[in-house]
């Protein structure tokens, strides 16, 4: 087994014969250039040559082409000839048809396993990027986090925070007293995003059992590293929800894999296609956090790809990480065309026998120029390839061989059946229940002690001893003498009357 992936190179309008090093395939990479131009071939032969080298590969697949992995060249294929002859050219004398080990992966479960996490591994700020927040919507996303941590309810799918965000609309007082301001705006347009995500398919991204990252991480039994390639065509309709997913499995990496330093060779290898839906109106934040990881993830052993039609979609601090370089060429129409252009010849190396510039300009269909990193790690001058081609068959392959290379994953059965356990929707629904019944039986307790009380004051009206059909009878009226004798009383019980008899009294006891 070599040290090293050959890319291309040979004949004598091109440079030296290209090759990525294994021991700096960590240090990451750029695959660039305009539609058309061969981006898609040279992902296929990097994959090819990262799992003969026994190192696993995640990429997506957006148009479909990528499966061709799974399936062994032919002789009968159109291009058979054409193939033959370029390899003939590069030095490539040993090429051969051949299989690679894959497994297939599909967010909505139709074309590959499922693949699922949980709302709260995704975590606040993932989410909040996802459904495209403000500043103030993201922080009460981040108070529910906080509340399901303090409460102990589980975060698994969007009926779980859409639970969750409801709870908190009836408690919006109680929580901005004491996390901040909570406002019922901010609720319904969070759970109006959340429905939009979940008719784009989102809401089958949450759930258990969440992929074990693992499972990303097998070879066979002959040791090729495995290739998995998530379907990404559907998932390509919701963009935001793509790019989210992508990092967060690159985010999920960075955590959970141990410090390995500069390894012979990576751990894993993954492509992140289609990389400007990343970084399109993304916040600085969020920019930031993916430069951060770019940065340290390569000692953990991750090599990240970034595959685009344009080295501008990516932020200067995220491309300043990207040592190994494939840049097909670019068409300048516009001044802005021409402006990226330049800026992408200045970041290469220069070679004397060309100008970078004029070579990106021409270079055609399945040729690049490219830069690999030395083996000190410095980038190599910057060369005309002519890219190697595919061992594996080039473009699609049917439903039924698909489902073929499924039955034979090591995953089979493991990810198809949804498990839905007590999460925060079972348990504030519990509680919800519980509330109503405890006020139901509060409201009929307050019923019947109001009939008690009514029948009460009913039978006050009666006399006890006599028949319910006859009142009690009155009292004469009070005579002449009772009326003035309780005048007189009222009178001496007054101010006035009160005087007096501190007269009187102080006249008897004067001399005293």
């Amino acid at each position: 087994m070599t040290d090293s992936i050959f890319i291309g190179g040979g004949g004598p309008e091109y440079g030296e014969p290209q090759t990525l090093l294994l021991g700096q395939a960590n240090r990451h990479g750029l695959i660039a250039g305009a539609t058309g131009t061969g981006k898609t071939v040279t992902l296929q032969i990097l994959a090819e040559g990262f799992s003969a080298a026994g190192v696993p590969v995640l990429l997506s697949d957006v148009k479909g082409d990528l499966a061709g992995l799974a399936r062994a060249g032919s002789v009968e294929f159109k291009l058979h000839d054409a193939f033959a002859a370029r390899a003939a050219k590069i030095g490539l004398h040993d090429y051969a048809y051949r299989a690679f080990p894959v497994t297939f992966w599909d967010l909505f479960g139709r074309s590959g396993h499922p693949v699922r996490t949980t709302v709260a591994e995704m975590g606040p700020l993932l989410i909040s990027r996802m459904l495209d927040l403000t500043e103030a919507q993201e922080g009460v996303v981040n108070i529910c986090f906080r509340v399901a941590d303090e409460e102990k309810l589980a975060l698994l799918d969007l009926k779980d925070l859409q639970a969750l965000l409801v709870w908190a609309g009836e408690n919006a007082k109680d929580l901005s007293l004491r996390y901040g301001n909570v406002s019922t705006a901010s609720i319904g347009a969070i759970q109006r995003r959340l429905l939009v995500l979940e008719n784009e398919g989102g809401a089958e991204l949450f759930g258990e059992p969440a992929l074990a990252l693992s499972d990303l991480m097998l070879t066979d039994e002959s040791g090729a590293g495995r290739i998995n390639i998530l379907d990404a065509g559907r998932l390509m309709q919701a963009p935001r929800l793509y790019a989210t997913f992508l990092l967060w499995l690159l985010s999920e990496l960075f955590e959970e894999l141990p410090e390995v330093g500069d390894p012979e060779k990576p751990k894993l290898v993954f492509f992140f296609d289609e990389a400007h839906l990343l970084f399109d109106d993304a916040p600085k934040a969020l920019v930031d956090k993916v430069e951060q990881v770019a940065r340290l993830i390569r000692s953990k052993g991750v090599g990240v790809y970034f595959v685009t039609q344009n080295p501008a979609d990516v932020p200067d601090d995220v491309l300043g990480q990207l040592g190994n370089r494939v840049q097909h060429a670019l068409r300048a129409f516009t001044a802005k065309d021409q402006s990226d252009l330049r800026k992408a010849a200045q970041t290469y190396r220069d070679n004397p026998d060309f100008s970078t510039e004029e070579a990106i300009r021409e270079v055609g269909t399945g040729e690049a120029v490219t830069s690999m990193l030395e083996r000190k790690g410095a980038p190599g001058v910057v060369q005309r390839t002519l890219i190697r081609p595919p061992s594996s068959q080039l473009g699609p392959i049917s439903e039924m061989q698909r489902a073929e290379v499924m039955a034979g994953s090591p995953v089979t059965g493991k990810y198809e059946a949804e498990v839905d356990r007590e999460s925060a929707f079972e348990i504030l629904q519990a509680r919800a229940a519980a509330a109503a019944r405890a006020a139901a039986e509060a409201e009929a307790r307050a019923d019947a002690q109001e009939v008690g009380e009514r029948e009460f004051r009913n039978a006050r009206r009666y006399d006890p001893g006599a028949s319910r059909a006859q009142p009690r009878s009155r009292r004469a009226p009070p005579s002449l003498g009772e009326q003035m004798t309780k005048m007189v009383v009222k009178e001496l019980t007054g101010t006035t009357g009160r005087r007096i008899v501190r007269g009187i009294f102080g006249t008897l006891f004067k001399g005293r």
